[in-house]
Formats: structure tokens, sequence, C-alpha cells
């Protein structure tokens, strides 16, 4: 008989607090911006805060890169990645996000650290409002969660 084993209970606390890199796009800063205050948020209701390091990133393309460096300094338990690809008239923006999003997974994989995927990927700048706002439906939250999750999982 299979069993139910719940990865991250209500309340949840990592002791030692884990430490963890924020890497956040330059690009669509308005946005990018309201994540990454979405993210530090929920981070610090948790008693995260003082083991967060920032980044900041060029664009959503160059995400998967650093965090894969970040990844291999052997310092962070685990990285988020925050950013918005809005698509405009060209397939720039099927290029740019398939990269970010495969070479985030490859990332992580490659080096067993987890790497968060935090990048909206929208068709309009009204989508990427709503999923930047500081609400529980922020996407750097639930990115956060995400990482902290898996960082949970992986000690065990």
């Amino acid at each position: 008989m299979s069993k139910h084993i719940a990865t991250a209970p209500e309340g949840l606390k990592l002791n030692p607090a884990p430490r963890l890199a924020l890497l956040v796009s330059r690009f669509n800063p308005d946005v990018t911006g309201g994540l990454r205050d979405g993210a530090l948020e929920w981070l610090k209701e948790r008693g995260i805060d003082e083991t967060v390091d920032v980044y900041e990133a060029p664009g959503a393309f160059e995400l998967p890169i650093m965090a894969q460096h970040l990844a291999r300094k052997g310092i962070y338990e685990g990285v988020i990645c925050l950013g918005c690809v809005i698509k405009g008239d060209t397939a720039h923006f099927e290029f740019i996000s398939m990269g970010a999003t495969v070479g985030i997974m490859q990332a992580q994989l490659a080096n067993d650290v987890p790497i968060s995927f935090g990048i909206l990927t929208t068709y309009t700048d009204e989508q990427a409002i709503v999923r930047s706002r500081g609400d529980e439906h922020n996407k750097g939250r639930e990115a956060a969660a995400a990482c902290f999750e898996t960082v949970a999982f992986l000690r065990k």
C-alpha cells in the first residue's frame, strides 16, 4: 500500500536556515522588482532573510548560466531565478523563453541544487503586472516557496 508523504507541511521551517541566492533580471524592472519583493517577503515570513544574497542579471536569457555558476560555488543550497518575457511581434519571445526554461532545468540537474523557475512568460504587460503584484498571486512568492520546499526535501 502506498502512502502520501507531504514534502512541505504548513509552517515548515528549516534549521539552519538555507543559504539561498536570488537572481533577478533587470529587463522589465517594474515586473521583476515586484517578483523580487514577493520572493523576499515570503522568505522573510519564514525567517530566511539573513541568508539570502540578491544578484542582478541582464535578462532572462542570462539567468541559467548565472544560476549554474552560483550553484557550482557550493555555498548556496538553492537559487531562485526571477524574470519576465513578454510576447512581442516576433519569435524572440519563444527563443528566450525556451532557452531560459531548458537552461535552468539543465543547470539544476547538473549540479544537484534546486534552481526555481520564476520567469513570467506572458502575452501582455497586464498579465505580467497581475502576477507580480504584492499579493498572494505573486509568482516570486511561488518561486521562493518551490526552492525552499525542494531544499527541505533534499535535506531528508
